[in-house]
């Protein structure tokens, strides 16, 4: 259902609040072609309301040629960014930039946040912009599950499927996307609620069940036929199944890249207003699946890159997969329980 432009904008004038923006700080709002004409609008009235000095700063489309997806997560090479020197001055001489192109795995990004310009992803059609509107105690429950997993050493995820992965941790930071900006230099997406971090490099193992209902993004499909994937020394190795399996491979492959078979990030949702079943609602083309990315305890891990975090693998293929009915354990204490968050 459409929502009006003063909730757009009341939504966005929250959001800001959380993000602690003030008035005379600079705000630069990053378009392209396919940024939603009612996100830009209601975001330009609600930061120039502020008291915001604003600029928009409008960037070609990139990559189109070579990924098999119009979705913006589908191809992570070369960015709008990639040697535009006058436009990346511009993103770091902003307090924040407001994405709505969707500026993700690039260095021009981590360039831009190193100066303590924050920088906040919203790509997601309006209503469920409205609809999942960050709050404090968002921020509270994902930043306490990051705690938990600073203080810990080995993720192990198992399921009724046949799931048994075994992550060990330490090497990398846990991140929190809570879906506002209120630290300098910090990146979020709006909407959001989940934690993750990355295994310890080339040491992921075990078996991941993908199972009939859970999710591949980006091809936004609940699976109908279980996918095994083989994980050897961070590496998923085999793709067994059906259809859906040889669909998945044939699409991995496509990128001719060892690298997007590593396993990636690894967490779990936080969300309760997200859903699952929201993905069967929407034509593929007018979201990016985030309920399917936050729903209240999936287990959610990722095929690709780990430069977000700090690692030097980068590659084209990034694959997010949410699971359902997962138990998620740290240090042998569970945090999700069949798909259940245990909260402390």
């Amino acid at each position: 259902m459409p929502i009006s432009d003063y909730e757009m904008i009341a939504a966005w004038k929250q959001v800001l609040t959380l993000s602690k923006l003030q008035a005379g700080q600079t705000v630069t709002i990053l378009t392209s072609a396919s940024t939603h004409p009612q996100t830009l609008s209601s975001a330009l009235i609600a930061t120039q309301s502020m008291g915001a000095i604003v600029n928009r700063l409008d960037l070609l489309p990139v990559n189109g040629e070579k990924a098999l997806s119009r979705d913006s997560l589908a191809y992570l090479g070369t960015t709008p960014l990639t040697g535009n020197l006058a436009a990346i001055a511009a993103l770091k001489a902003s307090d924040l930039v407001l994405d709505l192109m969707t500026l993700l795995f690039s260095p021009e990004q981590h360039e831009i946040l190193a100066t303590g310009t924050k920088i906040l992803l919203a790509v997601e059609p309006p209503e469920v912009l409205a609809r999942l509107v960050p709050t404090e105690a968002d921020r509270a429950r994902v930043r306490a599950a990051a705690a938990r997993i600073v203080t810990s050493r080995e993720m192990r995820v198992t399921s009724k499927a046949g799931t048994e992965l075994v992550c060990p941790l330490g090497e990398f930071p846990a991140i929190s996307e809570y879906g506002f900006v209120d630290e300098p230099g910090r990146w979020d997406h709006w909407p959001s609620g989940f934690v993750l971090t990355f295994p310890n490099e080339g040491q992921a193992s075990g078996q991941i069940v993908i199972d009939r209902g859970d999710i591949l993004l980006p091809q936004k499909k609940y699976v109908n036929d279980p996918i095994t994937l083989t994980v050897e020394n961070g590496y998923a190795t085999r793709i067994d199944g059906g259809v859906d399996a040889a669909l998945l491979s044939d699409y991995m492959a496509s990128f001719n890249d060892p690298e997007g078979y590593a396993i990636s990030h690894i967490g779990w949702g936080l969300q309760p207003r997200a859903r699952w079943s929201t993905l069967g609602l929407y034509d593929r083309e007018a979201t990016i699946g985030m309920d399917a990315r936050a729903f209240e305890g999936n287990f959610l891990f990722s095929l690709g890159p780990n430069n977000e975090a700090g690692g030097k693998r980068t590659t084209t293929c990034h694959i997010d997969i949410p699971l359902r009915h997962c138990d998620v354990m740290l240090d042998g204490e569970a945090v999700v329980r069949d798909g259940v968050v245990m909260d402390r």
